[in-house]
């Protein structure tokens, strides 16, 4: 097919249904994860070709070639660096037999992925040896013959423009596909949003410009719409994740299934998408039943509706002794609400926030390191100034991840200094899923040794190394509980050996399945021959609308929502934010003869969600 009839096919029909994730189809047919898998190309060419054949008869329009890393860099890792062009024709060559095969007409597409090194100035390699390493991989993929090249994967916006600078230079007739990944706030690493994005790419020169890969179908669908804002005359691709990883015994699995694809295939084209397709964790499945939503005349397009988080504006703020330790020994209901930090020096809104929750009666606020690893605000000045100007009190989350042990006992008693006396003691969020992926991750101290060490050292006046540290502090110390965990019994082992160090209470994970937290508490009692008796304060997440709700249970590795729950909030329709609350307050009654308090963690910002949650629940003072 000629390039020219491309173009002329995605700007006349329905979207393009691209493949999914070659890589999850290799590794499941026995390829090592830190295989080459472009040398395959030339090793294992049967099984690239069967993977090909699979995507097609899936129904699949657009297959991709195995090149995604075939360029000089990355081939040199494995001893190949002076293959590229054999790698990369044989590559196309394969590609192209699968498409002649099929019953109906297929592109080809050539992959290139970012080049595995970084371009100065953050990196060693100079712009025009990133540009002459791009146009050697796609100039032999324009020699082999492929209807489209398409750039993928790339979070740098500098090194995708040097690709479509080297795609110009050395296949100026075949389109190109520009597409970016993204950070969990919808920002490239850099920080670059998708609508700066879009502009550039277009101006780049770049035929088609899109998403692939990120978090899952949800966030895909946020940025293809922020990129269709910026550029309503473009071309658009949208090529997600099948949601979040999760590793399960040891294999890499992903949430989403079929049904969910599906679903979002039809999202995307109305949103404008001309070609739709999978990335990481996408398999034959998932672009058959995305073929069968866009064949299909019995689903209408869905109307397209996002949820925004919460602006946040400038703002100041300043000591309050912490109560939340009496509340819990008096058997005070405790009720508190998650904070996030916002992404600059801006809190006016947030403390406005928290002013409601104070006034609607919640006892403490919490406020989370850093979450899903995107650079925040320091939580240790939210909660002062939460605590000094709005008078109620916060729990400090306290991540082991990224510190080593005296850092961790320098950031302990300085937040004593300032007058913070509850902590919650984490892992954290690994940095590999944040804005910085290659920031330092390692860590001196488990969750469970770090509140041994609190309680029996710093709280006695002493430090790890026995040397005294003045006055003892006094802190108050949260764990973790996973009450919904698969596998309860390795659960409750780490929950003893936390109460063993000296828990004070347990902040658990949102629950939606009271039925189950039951059983796990019955299986606690059962091998310890009493009940828990560690104050917990259970997790709740007030539903937004069904959508909301689909993600989390699609997406968000150990949450499961029930049918009933989602058949709820898809009968409320328009009223899906008043049953979110409604279904919060319920979960919260049907377990509060054996919780001692609640963790309300409101979605994009909510708050008012959060407030509504506790009016409804009418907890006694």
């Amino acid at each position: 097919m000629s390039h020219g009839s491309f173009l002329s096919r995605i700007k006349d029909k329905k979207p393009i249904l691209a493949d999914g994730a070659m890589g999850t189809l290799l590794h499941a047919r026995g390829v090592p994860m830190n295989a080459a898998f472009d040398e395959l190309n030339i090793t294992q060419p049967d099984l690239v070709l069967e993977v090909h054949r699979a995507y097609i008869k899936a129904g699949a329009d657009l297959i991709e070639t195995n090149t995604f890393g075939a360029n000089r860099f990355k081939l040199a890792e494995q001893g190949l660096p002076k293959q590229v062009k054999e790698i990369v024709g044989a590559g196309v060559a394969l590609a192209r037999q699968a498409a002649a095969e099929a019953d109906h007409d297929v592109y080809v597409a050539g992959s290139v992925g970012p080049l595995g090194v970084s371009i100065q100035p953050y990196g060693r390699i100079k712009a025009e040896e990133a540009r002459a390493a791009f146009a050697e991989q796609i100039g032999a993929l324009a020699e082999g013959g492929v209807d489209v090249i398409v750039l993928e994967t790339f979070t740098n916006l500098h090194e995708i423009q040097e690709a479509l600078a080297a795609a110009r230079e050395v296949a100026p007739d075949v389109p190109v596909v520009a597409e970016m990944t993204y950070m969990p706030d919808d920002r490239t690493i850099m920080g670059y949003l998708p609508g700066r994005v879009a502009h550039e790419l277009k101006a780049a020169g770049a035929d088609i410009i899109g998403v692939n890969c990120s978090g899952g179908p949800a966030q895909i669908a946020r940025v293809l719409q922020a990129m269709h804002q910026a550029e309503p005359d473009c071309l658009f691709s949208a090529m997600p994740n099948a949601g979040l990883p999760e590793n399960v015994n040891g294999r890499t699995m992903y949430p989403a299934d079929g049904t969910y694809f599906a679903d979002y295939a039809l999202t995307f084209e109305a949103l404008g998408a001309n070609i739709v397709g999978g990335c990481c964790g996408t398999t034959p499945e998932h672009i058959a039943a995305m073929r069968t939503a866009l064949d299909s005349g019995d689903h209408p397009l869905p109307q397209i509706t996002f949820l925004e988080e919460a602006e946040e504006h400038d703002g100041e703020y300043l000591s309050h002794q912490s109560e939340l330790a009496d509340k819990l020994m008096r058997g005070h209901f405790i009720v508190g609400v998650e904070m996030a930090p916002p992404r600059s020096h801006s809190l006016s809104a947030l403390l406005t926030s928290a002013e409601m929750l104070r006034e609607a009666g919640a006892d403490v606020i919490n406020v989370p390191d850093s979450p899903t690893a995107r650079m925040r605000m320091s939580p240790w000045a939210v909660c002062n100034l939460i605590q000094t100007r709005i008078g109620l009190e916060s729990i400090l989350h306290f991540p082991t991840r990224g510190r080593n042990l005296l850092r961790i006992q320098g950031d302990l008693l300085g937040a004593h200094a300032l007058g913070q006396r509850n902590l919650f003691v984490c892992m954290g969020d690994p940095t590999k899923i944040g804005d910085y992926p290659d920031a330092m991750d390692n860590y001196d101290i488990s969750p469970s040794a770090l509140i041994q060490l609190i309680k029996l050292r710093l709280n006695h006046g002493m430090d790890q190394a026995g040397n005294p540290i003045g006055q003892p502090t006094s802190f108050t110390i949260g764990c973790a509980l996973n009450m919904g965990a698969q596998n309860p019994d390795k659960e409750i082992e780490l929950l003893l050996r936390k109460i063993n160090n000296g828990a004070d209470f347990a902040l658990s994970q949102p629950v939606f399945e009271p039925e189950r937290t039951r059983r796990f508490l019955a299986r606690y009692e059962e091998i310890r021959g009493e009940p828990l008796h560690l104050p917990i304060m259970m997790g709740v997440m007030p539903l937004y609308n069904l959508r909301h709700a689909q993600f989390l249970h699609n997406e968000i590795p150990g949450i499961d929502i029930p049918a009933a729950i989602l058949k709820r909030m898809e009968d409320a329709g328009d009223y899906a934010s008043e049953e979110g609350v409604h279904i919060a307050s319920e979960l919260i009654q049907q377990m509060r003869d054996v919780i001692h308090g609640t963790y309300i963690i409101p979605a994009f910002g909510k708050y008012d969600l959060a407030a509504q949650v506790i009016d409804a629940m009418r907890v006694p003072g």
